[in-house]
């Protein structure tokens, strides 16, 4: 099936109520017919619904479509685009091992790998996205996992997929690949060589800021790079957590089963059915959205480089910025999603514009259909030091816009009022 229809009819098997729309099964436990089917479902001799904090059949549609859309052969849902991080790079490393990421991140994934992580044992080093070669440099035998955003929030940042995972595929490391701002209606990082794409289903997903909720999603084939790899040890012996299971030799996808067996049921960073229903209604029309969320940013864009008091635009849609070859090589039709940045003079400036916009909501989110700006240097990365908000190319000046799908001529005059205010 093609993408849209996908969207549309993907995981989906209609029960004995015949719906068309996927019910909401709003339930902490599930009866079993007997002792032995309790048991063979614990075992994995039957597969089955056990207890919402592993599985539920509204969860499950949401995990089979979206991994449809990505072309993956599996997904995970959880209770937050952290959470699907955390878990994530939690299945790949330990106390005592460390991670690659990009230095060009959303301000709490730093926070969570530089500093939360850290407490875990883990250690994170940083390259320049737009260098991929600093990799080289970083990775040692300790490395499990190289992460990086497509788009990258708020410096909008396009990665240059392929570049990146050449390097981790030499080291026979695992990418794991935030695909949250560009979605894979524009882009699908699996098609280009990563092997884990997360997602904050919280933002364009939903659509509307309705709900909270993550999502990760493994390649099909990645059983080949785990197997008998001595980075990823403990896919390759047994779990005593579940009987001496052996990841790699369940016919299974193995990267999101150990995921749903041993993270999601110790740490419980579990998706409620309902919210995961608010998921599937948003991805039916994800793609109609992203087109037009990304029409209004390009627009968008052109008014803001073309005025005065802006020292740079960051959109990758634009035939001036940096990011744009990457943008033309990766996203689908060179839809470049509806997020921007722009530079002004300073902090202040920066903060008296947010201020004075009208139609804009200051909000702390991206993705919705109402359109949102924020300041991240007194927001979302609040916590960072100028030097660190200088790195992750986050100025003082910065102010990020989550374009929405209102008209753009009403988009702009706003704009344009609180610039010249």
């Amino acid at each position: 099936m093609k993408q849209q229809t996908q969207a549309l009819h993907a995981g989906y098997d209609k029960d004995s109520q015949s719906t068309m729309a996927v019910p909401i099964y709003q339930t902490t436990a599930y009866e079993f017919r007997d002792s032995k089917h309790a048991a063979d479902l614990f075992a994995l001799k039957e597969l089955g619904n056990i207890y919402t904090r592993l599985n539920n059949p509204t969860t499950d549609v949401f995990e089979k479509r979206f991994a449809a859309l990505e072309g993956g052969e599996a997904a995970l849902a959880t209770s937050s685009g952290m959470s699907a991080i955390f878990y994530a790079i939690a299945n790949c490393a330990e106390a005592g091992d460390n991670i690659v990421c990009a230095s060009q991140l959303y301000g709490g994934t730093l926070t969570q790998t530089a500093h939360t992580l850290k407490r875990f044992g883990i250690e994170a080093r940083f390259f320049n996205v737009h260098n991929p070669e600093e990799v080289h440099k970083l990775v040692d035998e300790k490395t499990k996992v190289i992460f990086f955003e497509t788009l990258t929030n708020p410096s909008i940042d396009v990665a240059d997929i392929s570049a990146i995972t050449k390097i981790a595929d030499g080291y026979n490391i695992i990418t794991v690949v935030d695909n949250t701002v560009a979605t894979p209606v524009l882009c699908r990082p699996l098609e280009r060589g990563a092997d884990v794409v997360v997602h904050s289903a919280s933002k364009y997903t939903t659509g509307q800021g309705l709900a909270i909720g993550g999502i990760l999603v493994e390649r099909k084939g990645l059983l080949q790079k785990i197997k008998a790899n001595p980075r990823y040890a403990h896919f390759n012996e047994p779990d005593h957590s579940y009987h001496g299971l052996v990841y790699v030799d369940v016919p299974l996808p193995l990267f999101t089963l150990r995921a749903r067996l041993s993270l999601l049921r110790d740490l419980g960073a579990v998706v409620s059915p309902f919210n995961s229903w608010l998921f599937i209604q948003g991805i039916e029309h994800l793609s109609l959205r992203m087109r037009e969320h990304s029409k209004n940013a390009q627009m968008l864009a052109e008014f803001l480089e073309a005025h005065p008091k802006v020292k740079k635009v960051n959109y990758p849609g634009l035939k001036s910025n940096a990011n744009y070859e990457n943008a033309m090589k990766y996203f689908d039709g060179g839809a470049c999603s509806g997020l921007l940045s722009f530079e002004l003079e300073s902090f202040d400036a920066a903060v008296k514009v947010v201020d004075a916009t009208k139609l804009y909501s200051l909000v702390v989110n991206i993705g919705d259909s109402k359109s949102i700006i924020t300041h991240p240097a007194s927001t979302t990365h609040q916590q960072l030091s100028p030097a660190e908000l200088d790195a992750c190319g986050v100025p003082a000046g910065l102010i990020r816009i989550s374009c929405g799908l209102e008209d753009i001529s009403d988009l702009i005059e706003d704009m344009k009022q609180a610039l010249d205010a």
